[in-house]
This record gives C-alpha cells, sequence and structure tokens, in this order.
C-alpha cells in the first residue's frame, strides 16, 4: 500500500498574499546557499558551464514564495526581481519536497500538473536530467503514516 499524497499546505490566503508581496531577495539568497551546499558539489564542469548564466524561477505556490537564481563560476547567487528568466518552475511545497526526497518524479509531477516549467524546454530538460542523474538530495525519512 503506498502512502497517501501529501496535498498543498493549508496556508491562509491573506497570508499567501502578504509572503508573495515580500522582497524576493532574502528567499532567493538561502536557497542559493542550500544549492551551493546540496547540488553544486555533484554537478560536473561541463552540466555546470549548460546551467551557468541563465536566471531560474523557482516558485512555491501555496507559501507564496518566488526565488531567483543564477549559477555562475563562483556558485548559485541570488537574483533581483524583474527581467527574463530561462525557466520558470512552480510547485506547491509539498510536490517539491517529496520530488528533492526521490519519492516522486519530475514527469509524473509535471503531467498531473501538479509541477509546471515554463520558458527554456532544452533548458528545462538538462536540469531535469542533471537532476535524475544525481537522484534525491534530501535524505531523511518519510514520516509514518
Amino acid at each position: 500500500m503506498t502512502p497517501a499524497r501529501q496535498t498543498a499546505l493549508p496556508v491562509p490566503a491573506a497570508l499567501r498574499s502578504f509572503v508573495a508581496r515580500l522582497p524576493i531577495r532574502p528567499p532567493s539568497f538561502v536557497l542559493a546557499l542550500a544549492l551551493d551546499r546540496l547540488l553544486r558539489p555533484h554537478l560536473t564542469a561541463d552540466v555546470e558551464q549548460q546551467l551557468a548564466d541563465r536566471v531560474v524561477e523557482i516558485e512555491v505556490c501555496d507559501l507564496g514564495i518566488r526565488c531567483r537564481l543564477m549559477l555562475t563560476g563562483s556558485g548559485f547567487h541570488a537574483v533581483p526581481d524583474g527581467g527574463d528568466v530561462a525557466l520558470r518552475v512552480a510547485a506547491d511545497a509539498a510536490s517539491y519536497l517529496r520530488l528533492l526526497r526521490g519519492e516522486e518524479d519530475a514527469d509524473r509531477l509535471f503531467f498531473e500538473r501538479a509541477l509546471v516549467m515554463e520558458g527554456d524546454t532544452e533548458y528545462g530538460l538538462i536540469l531535469k536530467n542533471t537532476l535524475d542523474a544525481i537522484g534525491p538530495l534530501l535524505r531523511w525519512p518519510a514520516r509514518a503514516a
């Protein structure tokens, strides 16, 4: 028997609206630091070059949080709001967590419309295939049912 699928967090609309108006820079900075530690050590030089110097926007829809990042030769960096993005990825927090734990496949989430990717398709596929090759970035046990 498979565990029940987690749904989006029950965040009140007023709180989500408030969080969505906050500056994008602080959560982007925190995510950049986390990716430098969790993801960057696994990237080969050629993959790092393919992913470099393009802005990616990540949105956690149920929390109202957006982050903008760019990978450069010195690591991941927060990018200010505004301007074009190469790729936009949006999902709820529970979907991201299942994806990072390796409990869900990005393709499945995409086809179930739990994960939305917009922008440069080729860039998105490079990123997705890189993450698939690395495997789960978070390794702790799921909650007991």
